[in-house]
């Protein structure tokens, strides 16, 4: 069963990941964690699919306030795949050099913010001008992508540099640069991605480490909970609390 292969190819992703890139998680979540100490922002930002680990972040049970999503709707809402918003324009707007500039604007940041990006091949416009935009502001940039499968890619953006070339901190995804990984009987392309899955995998072995970090220094950290337990008749307080604190840090942004 291709059911089987893909799972399989999952699971060979997954163990990657956590034989080579606990360190550099490690890395990433401190940096993460000293930002969200300070009372500072961890933004966050990707194109396409890149943006699913952004949602899978905050506001997200099990999240905690620290992670500002900066999700752009031209850059992921192409689900009427044609007409409006659709994916050819999609796919332009992702190589355009200076959107990302554009979309920096919309934004206040702080030197003691960190900049985390989702990106796969590292190579498109965007993700590189938001990197570079963040360096100058004095961020560290910190960027989850297929790092090894994408050496030797070339770049989309003048710079000449890829995004993992400007990254402080680099997690490797470990995925296949073609992304899909089952082969086809009968097609030349392949089915079955793996980069999500790989992304959401890193994402919760990061945020995971950022609160082990905050907890052990005695941080108190406003984590959205669920409420949805038969039981729990403090959730919905807890749920208040944490977006109240999530409006209030948010003004200066």
């Amino acid at each position: 069963m291709l059911a089987l292969q893909w799972i399989e190819n999952a699971r060979s992703v997954m163990e990657k990941i956590e034989k080579t890139q606990i360190e550099n998680i490690k890395n990433a979540a401190l940096a993460m964690a000293d930002s969200i100490e300070k009372g500072k922002w961890v933004h966050t930002f990707g194109c396409g699919h890149a943006t699913l680990p952004i949602e899978e972040m905050y506001p997200r049970i099990g999240g905690f306030v620290g992670f500002h999503p900066m999700i752009e709707l031209p850059l992921t809402f192409f689900t009427n795949i044609v007409g409006g918003m659709n994916v050819h324009e999609f796919v332009f707007l992702e190589r355009v050099e200076g959107y990302g500039q554009e979309i920096m604007k919309g934004w206040n940041f702080d030197k003691e913010d960190c900049m985390w990006i989702f990106s796969h091949t590292g190579i498109n416009a965007v993700n590189i001008d938001i990197a570079l935009e963040s360096k100058k502001r004095g961020m560290k940039v910190i960027v989850f992508g297929s790092a090894k499968e994408a050496e030797g890619k070339q770049t989309r953006h003048s710079s000449g540099k890829t995004i993992f070339e400007i990254a402080d901190i680099i997690v490797d995804t470990c995925v296949p640069i073609q992304d899909a990984s089952v082969e086809l009987k009968n097609h030349y392309d392949k089915i079955g991605p793996v980069s999500t899955m790989a992304f959401v995998t890193a994402v919760w072995m990061t945020v995971t480490t950022v609160a082990e970090i905050l907890a052990d220094r005695g941080v108190k950290l406003y984590i959205h909970p669920s409420h949805n337990v038969p039981g729990d008749t403090t959730a919905r307080e807890r749920l208040s609390e944490a977006l109240a604190m999530y409006k209030e840090r948010i003004k200066g942004v």
